[in-house]
């Protein structure tokens, strides 16, 4: 049976729905819309509505896994009598994409036992992992978080000066080397001088891999075992940023790097300007790793926590 829909806020803070609503017009246009188009002309429940919900959903970018996971809840509420009109049918899929984000929805809390906090960046070029890296600096000094950066990725030309830029903008320190060095070195020099300058939190940026890279991913997995030698317990959050308006890639490459490194987060980035936020259902509904943040804008407020029942009102509301 489906379970009532409810609204929470993520991390305790006030959310502002009408302002997620405009943020997420474009996936509402193409989910919302489009269903609620279709249960007003359907006479019942039938096959055939169901088969047109199916196409607005893979459209939307849910993917097929999660796609006939919603419609056999649908399908099972309505044989059970859970519902029984057309008009029902928002309400239930609303349920039980809900049931699908909720235990996705853990917001980012720093372990103060260790210290410095390793937050290791991943993610292809091009999803916005260095902006994020700015905004969450800039998130965590307002918290009175002391912050350092690595800048892990050695490959890209502009990858350390952009770093550099993040860190004179919110006064942090910056650890670098010379274009071409070994990634895994920099990220264990800015470890240790990050524990001896007593750093609440250091954020290592790492170069943009596509997933598909095999020896990439093999020298991500490097960095991750040298972090190790220095501390066992780290890196405390591996961080993957997908870029939404990808749609399905996202999901590749989020299968792709929790295998390679196990994520323990996830950022999705460019929310505002694409109608394929669905992915964020096909990634919660495969990987059940914990969505930290979704970006909304470009302004460093715009990275927000994420919150389910908020981004589930936001492009699929029910009034």
């Amino acid at each position: 049976m489906l379970n009532l829909f409810r609204k929470k806020s993520s991390d305790n803070r006030p959310v502002n729905n009408t302002d997620w609503r405009d943020r997420l017009a474009r996936s509402r246009s193409a989910l919302s819309d489009e269903i609620r188009e279709l249960v007003a002309q359907a006479g019942s429940i039938d096959e055939n509505l169901l088969e047109d919900l199916e196409a607005v959903l893979l459209g939307a970018d849910l993917g097929v896994t999660t796609t006939t996971r919603i419609l056999d809840a649908v399908r099972q509420a309505h044989k059970s009598g859970v519902i029984s009109s057309p008009q029902q049918v928002l309400p239930a899929i609303q349920a039980e994409l809900f049931d699908m984000l909720e235990p996705c929805e853990q917001y980012l809390s720093i372990n103060n036992s260790h210290q410095p906090y390793v937050l290791l960046m991943v993610g292809v070029n091009g999803v916005g992992k260095t902006t994020t890296i700015g905004k969450l600096t800039q998130r965590f000094k307002e918290e009175g978080l002391s912050v350092m950066l690595a800048a892990g990725d050695t490959f890209r030309a502009a990858a350390s000066e952009q770093l550099q830029v993040w860190g004179e903008r919110n006064q942090v320190p910056v650890v670098a080397q010379q274009a071409g060095a070994d990634p895994a070195a920099v990220v264990f020099d800015a470890l240790q001088s990050a524990k001896a300058r007593n750093t609440d939190i250091l954020i290592a940026d790492t170069a943009g891999r596509l997933h598909t890279q095999s020896n990439l991913m093999a020298e991500l997995e490097k960095v991750v075992r040298v972090i190790k030698r220095q501390d066992e317990s780290a890196p405390h959050e591996v961080m993957l940023v997908v870029d939404a308006s990808t749609g399905q890639n996202a999901l590749h490459q989020a299968r792709e790097f929790n295998q390679a490194v196990q994520l323990s987060g996830i950022t999705v980035t460019k929310l505002d300007g694409t109608a394929r936020g669905g992915v964020i259902f096909a990634i919660a509904n495969e990987l059940e790793v914990p969505i930290r943040f979704i970006g909304v804008g470009e302004r460093a407020e715009d990275l927000r926590p994420f919150d389910a029942a908020s981004f589930i009102d936001a492009i699929l509301p029910l009034e």
